[in-house]
């Protein structure tokens, strides 16, 4: 497999490190691939056909994509180690995590179309190869362009919702076609606008979705409600931001 890594990359920063901030640094990547091993014991949970065990294992793989870049920022794990790209790792464990296996997953539902479920299932992990691929995948403003390729928040929406197979066949090419639309969607914490609103959403989104996996993902309707509200709000905040205009700056 060829890789973009560039040959000239800074060595001399490397060896100016002393052996403890390259371990150091070495550590975050570790964190960070641990998100790849997270993938594949929820991947073997999907083929063992327990969601609970799945959804419960990619959100700890949630948690570790919110703390690594903290993590690699605190000990400069860029400076230290030049010579591993974060950017490249993180873009490997995210696919893994956000596409692939719920793809697998949204495919083996039994919430789909026999005869559709397993191209749909193709045609979500072609997109969301492609829109890893997208260098403008964000806006200047931390915005997300175009549908930000969630499929795990999908999948579990729609072991949630449990819509008729026909429309969440349709759901899924809608957000499939939705990925290379040019709309905002609201990144919860890079975003500064309306910040404090959208991460205690993100906070009270995290204690229902774990209520819900804890239910078997049968919530009591309230709960169900309540997930979904949250939702509308983070697309709405998103489209609002798409119709006030001032075109749609590069990253």
């Amino acid at each position: 497999m060829s890789s973009n890594r560039p040959a000239d990359f800074d060595r001399d920063s490397e060896i100016a490190a002393s052996a403890g901030q390259r371990a150091a640094a070495f550590a975050v990547h570790i964190f960070t691939a641990l998100g790849a091993g997270l993938a594949f014991l929820a991947l073997v949970s999907a083929v063992r056909a327990n969601w609970t065990s799945m959804f419960w294992i990619l959100g700890l793989a949630l948690i570790v994509d919110a703390v690594d870049g903290s993590l690699a920022r605190a000990v400069n794990v860029a400076g230290k180690l030049p010579r591993w790209s974060g950017d490249s790792l993180d873009f490997v464990v995210d696919f893994t995590t956000y596409v692939f296996v719920p793809a697998y997953a949204i495919a083996g539902s039994g919430l789909l179309p026999p005869t559709a479920a397993v191209p749909l299932g193709a045609l979500i992990v072609v997109a969301g190869a492609l829109y890893f691929a997208d260098r403008r995948m964000k806006t200047s403003d931390n915005y997300f362009r175009g549908f930000p390729v969630l499929w795990n928040v999908a999948a579990f929406y729609l072991f949630l919702i449990k819509p008729a197979p026909w429309i969440a066949a349709i759901g899924i090419i809608l957000l499939v076609a939705l990925t290379f639309v040019p709309f905002h969607f609201i990144h919860p914490v890079r975003v500064r606008r309306w910040r404090v609103a959208n991460v205690s959403l993100m906070v009270i989104w995290s204690g229902l979705a774990a209520w819900t996996v804890a239910k078997a993902l049968d919530p009591p309707a309230w709960i169900t409600l309540g997930l979904c509200g949250i939702a509308i709000y983070f697309i709405a905040a998103g489209l609002l931001r798409s119709a006030e205009g001032n075109g749609m700056p590069d990253a």
